[in-house]
């Protein structure tokens, strides 16, 4: 079955024209990359935070997977954490794409931007009955609340997991689109 993907990225990669490579690669194709671009494609301005989050919630519905396309800025990019760690509460696998190889609208590439999935993590209760959000910010750790308001939520981890913190990109995957042929390779790395 195809996989509904959620994709977060920095604006400026869109305008720039590499996050859309990614994003419309499967129209190119002739038989399709069996997923689903159910991301916020052209957000409209909405007034305040709490707007900006059910538009990104709604964007999120109905969605297995979020792919963040990282640029040279996206790990700074607040929406963004809160994309990944949305996706993360609700069971969304995530992935990451380095995308700054793909030529921009000035036919130029970028140096490689820093991966936003170890900026965001999560702690365990030594129970596992209890889990805490993360973001790394001026390389201080802080509770991350944005999500449903709270950092810590309810969870059940098994023994190994317990006790401990992880960055999120340890458990998920990042690619680089253009030397891992993101163009062939995508529907293999989004599962």
């Amino acid at each position: 079955m195809a996989k509904r993907v959620f994709f977060s990225f920095h604006y400026q990669d869109v305008v720039d024209l590499r996050a859309n490579v990614v994003r419309n690669h499967g129209l190119t194709k002739a038989t399709g990359a069996g997923f689903f671009d159910a991301s916020l494609w052209e957000s409209v301005k909405r007034d305040g935070p709490a707007a900006l989050k059910r538009l990104i919630n709604d964007g999120l519905n109905g969605t297995s997977a979020t792919c963040v396309l990282i640029g040279s800025e996206t790990y700074s990019r607040p929406w963004v954490r809160y994309e990944m760690l949305k996706s993360f509460r609700r069971g969304n696998s995530l992935l990451g794409i380095h995308i700054n190889g793909i030529k921009g609208r000035d036919q130029k590439v970028k140096t490689q931007g820093p991966n936003p999935l170890a900026q965001v993590g999560v702690t365990f209760s030594s129970d596992g009955r209890t889990g805490t959000l993360w973001e790394l910010t001026n390389r201080t750790w802080i509770r991350y609340s944005e999500v449903d308001g709270n950092a810590d939520y309810a969870t059940n981890v098994t023994e190994p997991y317990r006790g401990k913190g992880f960055n999120l990109s340890r458990w998920f995957r990042t690619y680089d689109w253009v030397a891992e042929n993101g163009y062939v390779n995508f529907p293999t790395w989004v599962g």
